[in-house]
């Protein structure tokens, strides 16, 4: 049986959905309009960046791309993000990540509007995720969550192991988890976890989201697990014409056989991220417009 869960094909199915909520959107109104901020030349954040455009284009939401030097100030890039707060034809902003380091993201974050932050990342919008009443959930947690119901009739009482604690994966996966529409018993793992494999093995559930290549292997997981892979490293290969290929957190070959439903990488997380990023532009748009 092919357990490999198709992160793409998925997330096409959502895109078609919010394409043709934007096209009844447009009927009555401009459309939805995302404001992406770049910071420097990070070829990985450039390349992310032209996904989200072409990605929105094509379900019809207008996205417009702020370019700065690497050595933009603080000030100079808040100022920008306050200009976008306060400019109505502006639905959706989102700042992408990571930024140089003499820049603090938490206070870039904070200054997003939070009826604007379609990442999701505002202390605003994820307390209120925590409390069960979220205005934005943060998009690949929104998208694993989607790849979850695809893959199992029921979370209700599902032993769900999240590997990793990071504010835009981890931490916010276990609150949706634990939601009372979820209902799943949740565990959260990270680098000071002592016995990893005990966890895993005894889950229902594994999410890897530690940024570690191979981190989960075959012996870690029980048969029939659902194992989402958030993980995107890159280890060197000599065989590939670019001297790389992409892993992810999880020794897909060893474990595919052992697994009820497995995300690949690339093609698996990844699209349904972008996808919930329209998802939540589109949304923006119809809250600030009602």
């Amino acid at each position: 049986m092919d357990s490999r869960l198709d992160g793409r094909a998925i997330a096409k199915s959502v895109r078609t959905a919010t394409r043709n909520a934007v096209e009844s959107f447009s009927a009555h109104a401009d459309p939805p309009a995302l404001a992406v901020v770049l910071v420097g030349d990070h070829p990985a954040s450039a390349s992310y960046v032209r996904g989200k455009k072409r990605a929105a284009s094509e379900v019809g939401i207008q996205s417009t791309v702020h370019r700065r030097d690497a050595s933009i100030s603080q000030h100079e890039l808040l100022d920008l993000i306050r200009t976008l707060n306060a400019d109505d034809a502006v639905d959706g902003i989102l700042v992408q990540l990571p930024l140089p380091d003499h820049i603090d993201q938490y206070a870039v974050i904070e200054t997003i509007d939070p009826t604007k932050d379609v990442d999701g990342f505002h202390p605003q919008n994820l307390g209120r995720l925590l409390i069960g009443t979220p205005q934005f959930v943060p998009a690949t947690p929104a998208g694993i969550m989607v790849l979850l119901e695809r893959a199992l009739d029921d979370l209700a009482g599902a032993r769900a192991v999240v590997v990793g604690r990071s504010n835009i994966v981890g931490k916010p996966l276990a609150a949706l988890l634990m939601q009372r529409d979820a209902n799943a018993t949740v565990t959260v793992c990270h680098s000071r976890t002592r016995d990893l494999a005990a966890h895993t093995k005894a889950a229902d559930i594994v999410i890897a989201a530690a940024g570690r290549p191979n981190l989960i292997t075959a012996d870690m997981v029980s048969d029939g697990v659902t194992v989402i892979d958030v993980g995107i490293n890159r280890v060197d290969d000599d065989s590939r014409e670019r001297g790389y290929r992409l892993v992810g957190d999880v020794d897909y070959d060893a474990v595919a056989p052992k697994a009820h439903a497995i995300t690949p990488v690339p093609g698996g997380v990844g699209p349904m991220t972008i996808a919930m990023l329209l998802r939540n532009t589109l949304q923006a748009a119809q809250h600030r417009r009602a």
